[in-house]
């Protein structure tokens, strides 16, 4: 089969590899679609603590089972799937409380386990034991099940940040989580949902989710009109759905009094630090929240979000692509040319 591997950081091989072998506890899948994911770019040109090459990545995925081991019961041999990405262990003190995003030995497809940049990949055991694999309703196809993974971390997010009922939301950063945040948002009742972004080609892209208010950040100061366009009062929550300390910095001003924010989108290495106003926070009574990843119900919930037509995910999808142009495809997310790119193995 072909397949894409890390061989280190800045190198990656298109090229072929043997089928894995389908382990007695696990099960042997062959992939339908994988998409690009913002952290894929960052392996590729960083590398990542928790990757040892040479690794196959690539963790949005779906898929047809080939195989299932002696062991494992409730899959079978031609079942559609999508494979929750982050692992739990399912026995720690975080596991055992229900917050299975903050396992304290989460493990990773695409980092710790080969991903899905391939013809095949193994699900390994612990994701099979933990719920990690879900079986595709008729409905849903196997692009939009790859992207059940950024649409289960926004919903881990926005629950977290309590988004309900008559909020003005602002999501800064345009981008495809962007988009679902919007989405999700007006889900959940939002009244009023603003996305503001520095990139005015990415900022029209995103006109697909529909938000009430859309600021070029590039032209005018976000958080003057945010302020404008809420009476003087600020959004209730604020979500930086981008890697940027600037808009961190930019989200104490927007929010309102108790509102929330949520730093959602990581910063890269080294600069992380931004100039925090902590008087913002302690006047206002506001709530400052991180939110990273998701654990398996919500990637059983975003699957049943987009079964039932909640969720207009296949509106993501700007680009598709086979394995052998990855790195294409790697070059269009980083100069934001697109949204969700989609790569489809070789058979």
């Amino acid at each position: 089969m072909q397949a894409a591997v890390l061989e280190k950081v800045g190198k990656l091989s298109v090229k072929e590899v043997e089928i894995p072998k389908c382990p007695s506890d696990g099960i042997l899948m062959k992939i339908e679609a994988c998409a690009i994911c913002a952290t894929d770019v960052k392996v590729y040109r960083y590398g990542h603590k928790l990757i040892k090459p040479p690794r196959i990545t690539g963790h949005e995925l779906s898929g047809t089972i080939i195989e299932t081991g002696g062991e494992v019961k409730g899959y079978r041999k031609g079942d559609r799937v999508t494979v929750a990405p982050a692992v739990p262990c399912g026995e720690c003190f975080y596991c055992r409380r229900g917050i299975q995003a903050m396992c304290a030995d989460l493990t990773a497809i695409g980092y710790h386990y080969d991903g899905g940049f391939a013809g095949y990949m193994v699900v390994p055991s612990r994701a099979v034991r933990n719920d990690c694999v879900n079986v595709l309703p008729d409905n849903v196809s196997f692009e939009e099940a790859a992207l059940t993974e950024p649409l289960a971390a926004v919903l881990n997010c926005q629950e977290i940040s309590g988004v309900g009922l008559g909020n003005t939301v602002v999501i800064i950063g345009a981008g495809p989580l962007g988009c679902l945040h919007a989405w999700i948002g007006r889900a959940r009742g939002a009244a009023k949902i603003i996305m503001t972004e520095l990139s005015p080609k990415r900022l029209e892209l995103s006109k697909i989710a529909e938000a009430d208010i859309y600021i070029d950040a590039s032209r005018e100061d976000p958080v003057k009109r945010v302020l404008q366009e809420t009476g003087g009062r600020g959004a209730d929550v604020v979500i930086t759905a981008c890697s940027s300390g600037k808009a961190q910095e930019q989200a104490l001003e927007m929010v309102c009094a108790c509102g929330k924010i949520n730093f959602f989108g990581s910063l890269p290495k080294g600069k992380s630090v931004i100039n925090f106003d902590s008087n913002l926070v302690h006047y206002k009574q506001c709530c400052v929240l991180g939110s990273h990843g998701s654990a398996p119900r919500e990637n059983k919930l975003s699957l049943e979000l987009i079964s039932k037509g909640l969720v207009k995910i296949q509106n993501l999808i700007t680009h598709r692509l086979p394995l052998a142009e990855l790195l294409n495809g790697i070059t269009i997310m980083e100069e934001g040319k697109g949204l969700k790119i989609i790569i489809s193995p070789v058979k």
